[in-house]
């Protein structure tokens, strides 16, 4: 072929060209994952996303399209270092090389789940989320141990379900960070702390909903192990229905909300004295059944012995009829008896868990609280007396008369003018007042001499 012949040459069009290209490419490249920064960000008024992704050395132009921008849950900005998942594109009408993207995140979130998934994987391997270990909760807990902020939402709504459900249960909160430095640190201190206690009989561990950031610290693995390893069942409930974190996994229940954790947690107060009434009434019943059927029995066999008029006949029923009533009565008694202990346990289960039970608690503790007051009242004026002491000598320190005592004076106008701090302030005949360590004196000025003229004369 001769590539001069214009017959023999394959030309392309700029259209057919790009077209190539934008197969070719957009089919040598699967869906893949792209970590960069974000430059020369646009957002015109179609809602898309135009901007670069960079990195040391090169960038590339990406193009996010309303559909998938609105199922961010971030709002991208200029210099923000992000994970995307795109394809490889090309836009054929300026021969343009792109990326279109279909999901975007902080990168460090990206780090942060991928650090979750493999913890989560670990944790699972060991044997720590195993149904097998988890321990049931108790049906009546004495005390309920909290560890949770003691300002978030959480608290308030776990407290307003339990004074509802069951305002005899007794509350103690171990106050911790929930979110931020240090909040792994706290809750694994206040989860420790309450465990040494060793005064609750289950603890809960809460807060309310946030990002994958916000929850990293019930991501913690020694917060994991503890939890894990406490001697009491312990209750997660952290973040929102959708939200799951390690704690959740590890601890022996989960509940999706705080409030749903107090609605586990609690006995209903008020459906338990329902149970006992509806007991009761049965009870009631089935007695008066029972009674119903042995006198239409009793009356039975007083009819066949009236029909069997032999003395002897009526003598024998009668002895056996003696024995059946005693029987009947044994074993009424026996029932009642069964039935009546019953009542009583719950009707003692009941008033243990009143709220007159708590009220003379609290009177106890009242009592020791105006002895605890007068100590601590002792105790604080003796470490102010001791800080008045110190503040004396640290004044007595700086004082102008301790510089008095060490040769120097204070040096006032005879006048009434004030200190003198300059020699321009002097005049010869001036009346001066020297104030000593130990009493003062007056003085007349003979010569006043500046610094500048004393130096000449030396």
């Amino acid at each position: 072929m001769n590539p001069q012949d214009p017959q023999r040459r394959d030309i392309f069009s700029i259209s057919l060209l790009n077209a190539e290209v934008r197969a070719t490419l957009e089919g040598s490249f699967p869906l893949l994952w792209v970590e960069g920064e974000i430059s020369n960000l646009a957002s015109p008024r179609s809602g898309h996303l135009y901007f670069s992704l960079k990195d040391a050395h090169a960038q590339v132009r990406c193009a996010l399209f309303r559909a998938k921008r609105q199922l961010l849950r971030f709002e991208p900005a200029n210099g923000a270092q992000v994970l995307a998942r795109a394809r490889v594109g090309f836009y054929e009408p300026r021969g343009e090389f792109q990326l279109i993207v279909e999901h975007l995140e902080p990168a460090g979130a990206g780090s942060a789940q991928r650090e979750f998934e493999a913890l989560k994987k670990r944790l699972q391997a060991e044997g720590l989320f195993d149904t097998e270990r988890k321990r049931a909760l108790p049906g009546f807990p004495r005390r309920l141990g909290v560890i949770t902020s003691p300002s978030g939402a959480a608290i308030r709504d776990v407290l307003k379900v339990l004074r509802r459900r069951a305002p005899q249960l007794a509350v103690t909160i171990f106050p911790a960070k929930v979110q931020g430095q240090g909040a792994a640190d706290e809750l694994l201190e206040a989860l420790n702390i309450a465990l040494q206690r060793g005064d609750c009989d289950l603890l809960l561990l809460t807060r309310g909903g946030g990002s994958l950031e916000d929850l990293a610290a019930f991501n913690d693995e020694r917060l994991a192990r503890a939890i894990s390893a406490a001697a009491i069942p312990v209750v997660s409930a952290v973040g929102h229905e959708i939200d799951f974190t390690i704690a959740d996994f590890v601890a022996d229940r989960r509940a999706p909300t705080p409030s749903a954790a107090a609605e586990l947690i609690s006995p209903d107060t008020a459906l338990l004295s329902q149970t006992v009434t509806k007991l009761s009434q049965r009870l009631q019943n089935n007695l008066r059944r029972r009674l119903q059927t042995e006198d239409m029995r009793l009356q039975a066999i007083q009819g066949r012995l009236r029909r069997a008029a032999p003395a002897s006949r009526l003598r024998q029923g009668q002895q056996m009829l003696d024995r059946l009533d005693l029987r009947l009565l044994r074993a009424m008694r026996g029932l009642l008896a069964e039935y009546r202990s019953a009542l009583e346990t719950q009707t003692q289960h009941l008033t243990a868990q009143g709220p007159q039970r708590r009220l003379e608690l609290l009177r106890q503790r009242l009592g020791v609280l105006p002895g605890r007051l007068q100590l601590a009242w002792r105790q604080q004026h003796v470490r102010r007396v001791e800080r008045l002491a110190g503040c004396g000598r640290e004044l007595h320190a700086v004082s102008p008369l301790a510089t008095l005592q060490r040769g120097y004076c204070v040096l006032r106008h005879g006048d009434g003018r004030g200190v003198v701090s300059r020699v321009a302030q002097l005049h010869p005949g001036d009346r001066i007042e020297a104030l000593l360590a130990d009493g003062r004196a007056d003085l007349t000025v003979d010569r006043v001499e500046p610094e500048a003229e004393a130096g000449k004369n030396s």
